[in-house]
């Protein structure tokens, strides 16, 4: 980015409680108009940056979001990337991590900020953390390193005090405003009275290549959470759901799940009829280590991948987008075990 000239960065609003304003006559929360933005966030001028803005046209609460939405997000970002320095999505939280993962995979050689953030609290309120969010994601998506480049090239969700990489996030609180947080992976920034960046934490292409929007993602996945008790007749159910492409298994602590035979041979009949699974622990922290317990070496005995310490959002996405390639499962099988866009640690 040339420092002589002002940023140009693009507003893509999604919806969200960030974009909720009070109706002066009937005091209901109602979706933002992103024409008046600068009115309703007179410090924005202050930034001194030439902002433009895209809206959804009807606004979707973040439990609604899906692939479809991803696509209108990504396709905005696609036709204005030659126009803009940097982006900036607002977001409902909910599902936000869903839309940054999903996000990191389907902009293929992505090299300028895409940040995505929201509120705790709506925009218009007197006490909010949408607008300090606001303008924290504005002046992260115009910052540049000392050659001039963009200081973040990736797709990250900033909320108040942190900047996470998108596939690396999870919500972790619904009423704190630290909601979201990184837990195998540093945060990229910290936000206190500046802007401090962990330089060695960013994503860097070792070659700039052109911007590849992968708009397809195949819906045909889901996630199947192991609880003491689970029986045969539900799991062999569950695996065999119509349509079912790949299946993310979130087991016990390092990737452990029953040692029962009915397990292991439900599981590879899955497996044997080419549904993908992949293996991540319901724990917060730490991965999957398939050698440490025969818990989880029958597991990979049995043709589950391990998903090492991916998060569940990462997961679900990054096999919708490979299946959304139209690969085949063994391949599907061979990209889940590698790192496409720092989502994992091998």
């Amino acid at each position: 980015m040339n420092s002589e000239r002002k940023p140009n960065i693009l507003i893509v609003y999604t919806g969200g409680t960030i974009g909720m304003i009070e109706n002066p006559q009937t005091h209901a929360l109602q979706p933002f108009d992103f024409r008046h933005l600068i009115d309703n966030v007179p410090k924005i001028k202050m930034l001194d940056y030439r902002i433009e803005n895209i809206q959804f046209q009807s606004p979707i609460d973040s439990s609604d979001m899906n692939p479809q939405c991803w696509m209108e997000i990504a396709k905005a970002i696609e036709d204005n990337f030659d126009r803009f320095d940097g982006f900036v999505v607002l977001h409902g939280t909910d599902t936000m991590a869903y839309t940054a993962s999903a996000l990191s995979f389907m902009l293929e050689n992505l090299h300028k900020p895409v940040i995505i953030t929201g509120s705790q609290l709506p925009i218009g309120e007197v006490r909010t953390d949408g607008e300090e969010n606001l303008i924290t994601a504005l002046q992260i998506a115009a910052a540049t390193d000392i050659s001039g480049a963009p200081m973040v090239q990736e797709v990250a969700i900033l909320f108040e005090n942190y900047l996470w990489r998108g596939n690396r996030s999870t919500k972790m609180s619904a009423d704190n405003f630290n909601a979201f947080k990184s837990n195998n992976y540093p945060s990229l920034a910290k936000i206190g009275l500046g802007i401090h960046f962990n330089e060695e934490s960013l994503m860097r292409a070792i070659v700039k290549r052109p911007l590849k929007v992968r708009y397809a993602m195949d819906s045909n996945v889901m996630f199947l959470d192991l609880h003491p008790g689970i029986t045969e007749e539900i799991l062999r159910h569950q695996l065999n759901t119509p349509g079912i492409k790949g299946i993310v298994l979130k087991t016990f602590g390092a990737g452990n799940a029953p040692t029962s035979q009915w397990f292991s041979d439900a599981i590879r009949d899955a497996v044997n009829r080419d549904i993908v699974i992949l293996n991540i622990t319901q724990c917060v922290n730490g991965g999957v280590h398939t050698k440490r317990y025969v818990a989880g070496d029958r597991l990979a005995a049995a043709g589950v991948i391990s998903g090492h310490d991916m998060t569940a959002e990462a997961a679900i996405t990054k096999m919708m987008y490979l299946f959304g390639l139209g690969l085949e499962a063994a391949d599907v099988r061979k990209y889940l075990e590698c790192s496409l866009c720092g989502e994992v640690t091998l």
